[in-house]
């Protein structure tokens, strides 16, 4: 996995990891709306999220680094140390609360986490038909737009949401072209470079 790059104020980055040894990390419904929770706590003062797509023992997350918030308040200040801890706390904290909850012990996730630079349009919206598309991929459902566990109905939904999903849409061109792109096959040729070697 790629763990080396930085996490630099404006910039796209694809994060994930899987479970240790394959294992599944989301094992009940509850544990990813605990995992979203978390989340919200600690990663969405720091960065706006596009996309994310949890699977059972995997997740995938499109996230742009704040600049703001290192203006405007040093709590929330997105040096690269604080945002990547930030997503060491986050990890760290959910991890605790399933050896907890389960009476497991050791890692929860394989490694620290993975994240590549995402530096093209292109790349953005063949990126998020892929994060989408992952759970039907790995066999978790037939159809990925009706997926639970994803952001594709929080961006096509007249909902409040914590997705920017105005820019998604905007990204693709508007909604009616988001859903016409994601009923095609997703090229993951063209983006392997952003998905490092995808989970089974």
């Amino acid at each position: 996995m790629q763990t080396s790059i930085p996490l630099e104020p404006g910039h796209f980055y694809h994060i994930y990891n899987r479970g240790n040894n394959r294992e599944n990390i989301f094992i009940e419904e509850r544990n990813y709306i605990y995992f979203m929770q978390l989340y919200k706590k600690h990663i969405l003062p720091a960065c706006d999220t596009y996309a994310y797509c949890l699977m059972r023992n995997h997740f995938h997350l499109l996230v742009q680094v704040k600049e703001s918030s290192v203006k405007t308040s040093e709590v929330l200040k997105t040096s690269e140390v604080s945002v990547r801890q930030r997503f060491s706390n986050f990890f760290n904290s959910y991890a605790k609360a399933v050896n907890n909850t389960y009476h497991r012990t050791g890692s929860l996730f394989e490694n620290r986490f993975g994240r590549i630079e995402v530096n093209s349009d292109r790349y953005f919206t063949k990126l998020v038909h892929y994060i989408h598309f992952n759970p039907q991929k790995h066999g978790f459902v037939d159809d990925y737009r009706l997926y639970p566990y994803s952001s594709y109905q929080a961006i096509i939904l007249d909902k409040s949401t914590n997705i920017c999903k105005d820019a998604v849409l905007e990204w693709f061109q508007g909604k009616d072209n988001f859903q016409q792109i994601h009923t095609l096959l997703c090229e993951e040729s063209m983006i392997r470079h952003l998905v490092a070697d995808d989970f089974d």
